[in-house]
């Protein structure tokens, strides 16, 4: 009778006597380049969209969550992101400007990402393009994308990187100058050329609390199937993003494509990422979704760190 009473008890002592796995330190590098060649502000880039255009970098940050490293085995495993100044709730900002020559954005930069991951064998990486709906602070659900700017902690505190309340942040912020300048369909030529990529479509009010419905996300999902962090780095490339669009003309709406589906100067930037601006066939519910599972990404690629 005394045995059968422990034997209730040896699981439970044997649980605790199983740890979790031991954690290592891991950074994960970006580079923004065209083609070959590093983009700096300052310096121009060359060969830009269809019109071959030169122009100079005025913006370049863009959001990143749901940061997974891929096992040898397949199975990915969850980096957990360190909190500073360029990370919180698993969301981290990576800004390439630097304030300086055309540049007009902050003087600090962020080209890595920094978190902890269980010990093993890693072969590639996975992440998402955004800012999640919500997310974990200290173990506690916090709104993330349609959060109060003025009360969310850096890196969602950015006035520079929202929209509104509602639609939430600006997961991608690239701007160029051209060197010929934008033509618009009235008025004076512009001189910057804007790619802002969000959500569209929100209904909701996040000021009472109520929960925010957006007909597209518009996040995208990036797979690098083979990748090491230790000497590699991610690629965004922004001859590839802008291949298929004439960055020295604007179509009449917004200066530029800011994720409108009937705007007319996002077609070929959505098309590069792999986004359907519409139902494509109607009815799908594919709107704001990307085709493929991540794996085909033609703007972000992995390549030896420089």
């Amino acid at each position: 009778m005394r045995l059968l009473k422990l034997m209730p008890i040896l699981p439970l002592a044997l649980a605790a006597c199983v740890s979790s796995p031991p954690e290592r330190p891991v950074g994960i590098s970006f580079g923004l380049m065209a083609a070959d060649k590093p983009v700096a502000c300052g310096e121009a880039i060359l060969g830009l969209g269809t019109a071959g255009s030169s122009a100079k970098l005025s913006d370049a940050r863009f959001y990143v969550h749901d940061v997974e490293l891929i096992g040898r085995d397949g199975k990915r495993v969850p980096v957990t992101l360190s909190r500073n100044d360029w990370q919180y709730g698993g969301v981290a900002l990576l800004d390439f400007e630097n304030g300086t020559g055309a540049c007009r954005g902050t003087p600090g930069t962020n080209t890595k990402l920094t978190g902890l991951v269980p010990e093993g064998d890693y072969r590639g990486l996975a992440f998402v393009i955004g800012v999640p709906v919500t997310g974990h602070d200290e173990g506690k659900a916090v709104r993330l994308n349609h959060s109060n700017p003025t009360a969310t902690p850096a890196p969602l505190d950015l006035v520079a990187m929202g929209w509104t309340w509602l639609a939430g942040r600006k997961f991608v912020k690239i701007e160029l100058d051209p060197e010929k300048g934008v033509s618009k369909q009235s008025g004076r030529p512009a001189p910057t050329w804007n790619f802002h990529l969000g959500s569209t479509g929100c209904s909701g009010d996040p000021v009472k609390g109520e929960a925010i419905a957006c007909t597209n996300p518009n996040r995208i999902p990036v797979v690098l199937s083979n990748f090491n962090s230790d000497t590699q780095q991610v690629v965004l490339d922004l001859k590839q993003l802008f291949a298929n669009t004439d960055i020295e003309k604007d179509g009449g709406m917004a200066l530029g494509c800011m994720s409108g589906v009937d705007d007319p100067d996002c077609p070929g930037i959505f098309g590069q990422i792999g986004l359907n601006m519409k139902e494509t066939p109607s009815g799908a519910g594919n709107a704001g979704r990307i085709n493929g599972d991540g794996t085909n990404s033609r703007i972000f690629r992995a390549e030896t760190k420089r």
